[in-house]
């Protein structure tokens, strides 16, 4: 049997595929930021890590492979970052922006109207798992989809367990740790299983929130409160050291890259960065990025900026995919710079990263886009205009606005970002005359209920 699939993987390399195939194992974590566990993302600032939590597995896998000490997210929000991973496209361009699709009964009362969000991944975008598939990969997807109601399957995740989004397949407000544990047992029987018929695979393992259900005085389900980014670790760690010990007793670990990354920073305080979920800050959106694999020297840092979009161009060439890369990828391959120890640069379509986030959510300054040029970080606020400018190599924590000071380098960078939103059709709030500029919209009469990630 093992022959067959050998040479049926060496057809579809003919078409797809050059040489031996590798395998991924993506593991993606839920709203976990860039210091939430115990590996030091960045070499350079011991910041960079959490002091009080640990998180054995990551370090292992730290320790194995390369941390990226500017890794981030597409989005400070759940679903577009999820819809750029798998897609190498921006938020953005699929106009996958939000988490909910707009319609706000309070938006008349916002300064700006937001847009409407896609909530289902477009059937013209092409996946990572569909470009996979192609080459002669098994594909799987378990866990936390959450980019539409539409079947994995259909966007080239054969195996899957359902297009499942913040409680589960069971649809409970807590579904961790038993679903964590099932997810990753779903996913070691999925690799088992390949190993075994010799064929290259690409499996992801997608993490829940860890919400615990809490109690009212009147009986009735409360929303849990936000910050619990310990508890979230602790399961996700548990469950990549199963994964670790899985792909070394199959004798997989020299022919398998390993990604942990997670979808946006956690909620409330990121120290030492500002912001955090919902926000265009550092704290919304630099998150942990760290890959393992063949060719990757142990224990590096890379200070190359990379991002969920460039996850697809990445392993269409560690895979050796002959198919050119659908037109519209925004991603860039940083494969060179992982087994370069680190230095080199990701050659995207565009220099520039972006990121648009045309919604009101977590930030006090309300719905925005930021880009990212070099050290310079450009914020442009919808509600009152303005424009924020920042040198993230000597400010981090984004306390020293230079846009009076630097009024050229905003003009630059803020004409870049016309540009972009531009170029890729994004869909931008609307200015709403008949709001004073700085009122907010009113929350709703008996709080916010369950939220959407």
């Amino acid at each position: 049997m093992k022959r067959i699939f050998t040479s049926l993987l060496l057809a579809f390399g003919a078409a797809g595929i050059v040489g031996a195939a590798p395998n991924f194992v993506v593991i993606y974590g839920e709203g976990a930021g860039w210091s939430s566990s115990s590996v030091q993302m960045d070499d350079r600032n011991p910041a960079s890590k959490s002091t009080t939590f640990k998180t054995p597995n990551l370090e292992r896998l730290a320790a194995a492979g390369m941390r990226f000490a500017n890794g981030y997210a597409a989005s400070p929000r759940c679903t577009p970052s999820r819809a750029a991973v798998f897609t190498g496209r921006s938020p953005a361009a699929l106009h996958m922006t939000f988490v909910g699709d707009g319609k706000r009964e309070e938006a008349v009362l916002a300064r700006v109207i937001a847009p409407h969000a896609v909530m289902e991944l477009p059937d013209s975008a092409t996946t990572i798992g569909e470009l996979l598939q192609r080459a002669g990969y098994a594909t799987a997807h378990f866990g936390k989809w959450h980019v539409g109601r539409e079947n994995p399957a259909k966007h080239g995740f054969t195996e899957n367990d359902g297009a499942n989004s913040n409680g589960g397949p069971e649809n409970v407000a807590a579904p961790n740790p038993k679903q964590a544990l099932a997810i990753t047992a779903k996913g070691i029987d999925f690799i088992t299983r390949q190993a075994k018929a010799g064929r290259p695979f690409y499996l992801q393992v997608s993490h829940y929130p860890n919400q615990e259900e809490k109690r009212g005085g009147g009986g009735g389900k409360q929303r849990p409160p936000e910050g619990n980014a310990d508890e979230q670790m602790g399961i996700t760690d548990q469950t990549l050291g199963q994964i670790l010990d899985a792909i070394e007793k199959l004798g997989l670990k020299g022919s398998t890259y390993i990604l942990y990354t997670t979808d946006h920073g956690t909620p409330g305080r990121n120290a030492p960065l500002t912001g955090g979920k919902g926000t265009v800050s550092e704290g919304g959106l630099r998150v942990p990025f760290i890959v393992a694999g063949p060719g990757i020297a142990a224990g590096g840092c890379s200070h190359v900026r990379v991002s969920g979009t460039d996850v697809l161009p990445t392993f269409a060439e560690l895979a050796g995919v002959k198919e050119p890369l659908p037109k519209e990828t925004e991603g860039g391959s940083f494969a060179a710079v992982l087994k370069g120890g680190g230095n080199g640069v990701v050659r995207r379509p565009r220099e520039e990263f972006v990121v648009h986030f045309p919604h009101y959510d977590k930030d006090a300054i309300g719905p925005a886009s930021a880009l990212y040029l070099g050290d310079w970080k450009l914020v442009r606020v919808y509600e009152t205009g303005e424009r924020r400018l920042f040198d993230l190599s000597k400010d981090l924590t984004e306390r020293n606005d230079l846009a009076k000071s630097q009024p050229q380098k905003v003009a630059d960078l803020d004409q870049r970002l016309t540009s972009y939103l531009k170029a890729v059709n994004a869909q931008m709030p609307n200015v709403n005359a008949s709001v004073p500029v700085g009122q907010r919209p009113p929350e709703k009469k008996g709080g916010k209920g369950k939220e959407k990630k």
